[in-house]
């Protein structure tokens, strides 16, 4: 009986030797297609254009078949990219169609690996790229002995070579050392423990958020109360300054109601007062309840 790997092994097979058996292109005919392609969207002419540098997609996919992903994954990714080269190219600037390719289908394979390697995210900037791609080779050029991270001459050089920061060759190199680590993966002697059992949860306790809830509620339910002793002045005024969290100017208030901004604070203060009062009649200290501050 025929496994799922063996069928896709055998499709893999056929896919190449199509891409091999597809007839090369000369440069008027290659330039040709483009032009029938870009001008009147002959699909026909996308087609045989494509299919004619497919083996240029297998080329640059087999490059990178080390870093542990599916080799018809690598492929399907760089057929992406020679649609959006076909889709950009431009045959009026007179160049090889498969030296354009080359780039877009190299860099659709290369952000493939650096989404699907880890799950942890790799490398987004161009210079955590070109370490991800460049590192292992440097590295085994300079038969570097050390595990993990680099030896500081070794971490000079690469640097040196790529143009980078020495700190991000090192952290590149840490990455690239640690495998990801499953959080169900068993730890200790008996094995009963996990990895996810280690991990601190700083968020609050359901019981903790519900008497969070229930508190802000029973405190607003009391200062509703309370402010309903208040006129309707009292009240605009301790809104505006006291219920807002950047409370408005004595000045600008006096002048909204008509009034100097020495009546606006012996206004308020009369106001605190009574809802001091008001809440001591409810809740029995306002102030050791965070309701309101001292008059």
């Amino acid at each position: 009986m025929a496994t799922a790997d063996n069928v896709a092994s055998g499709a893999d097979r056929r896919f190449v030797k199509t891409a091999m058996a597809a007839p090369m292109l000369d440069r008027e005919h290659e330039l040709n297609l483009a032009r029938r392609w870009r001008e009147n969207h002959d699909e026909d002419a996308l087609h045989e254009l494509c299919t004619a540098y497919m083996r240029l997609v297998v080329a640059i996919a087999s490059r990178f078949r080390n870093y542990g992903l599916p080799m018809s994954d690598l492929v399907q990714e760089g057929n992406v990219g020679l649609m959006l080269a076909a889709a950009r190219f431009e045959p009026e600037r007179e160049l090889r169609f498969s030296t354009y390719a080359t780039w877009w289908i190299r860099s659709c394979v290369q952000d493939f690996i650096l989404r699907n390697w880890s799950i942890v995210r790799t490398g987004t900037t161009t210079a955590q790229k070109s370490l991800f791609f460049n590192l292992r080779r440097l590295r085994a050029l300079l038969r570097d002995p050390s595990d993990g991270g680099l030896s500081p001459a070794s971490r000079t050089y690469v640097a040196t070579q790529l143009r980078v920061d020495e700190r991000e060759v090192d952290r590149m190199a840490s990455r690239l050392s640690a495998a990801d680590r499953s959080l169900n993966a068993p730890i200790g002697e008996d094995g009963e423990a996990e990895w996810q059992d280690l991990l601190q949860d700083d968020t609050t306790l359901p019981e903790d958020e519900t008497m969070l809830t229930r508190d802000r509620e029973t405190r607003s339910q009391w200062l509703a109360e309370a402010l309903a002793d208040l006129s309707e002045r009292e009240m605009m005024i301790i809104r505006e300054r006291r219920l807002v969290e950047d409370g408005v100017t004595l000045e600008s208030l006096g002048q909204k109601l008509g009034v100097s901004k020495e009546r606006v604070r012996q206004i308020e203060h009369q106001a605190l007062r009574k809802l001091k009062s008001a809440l001591c009649r409810i809740v029995g200290d306002p102030e050791e309840a965070g309701l309101i501050p001292s008059v």
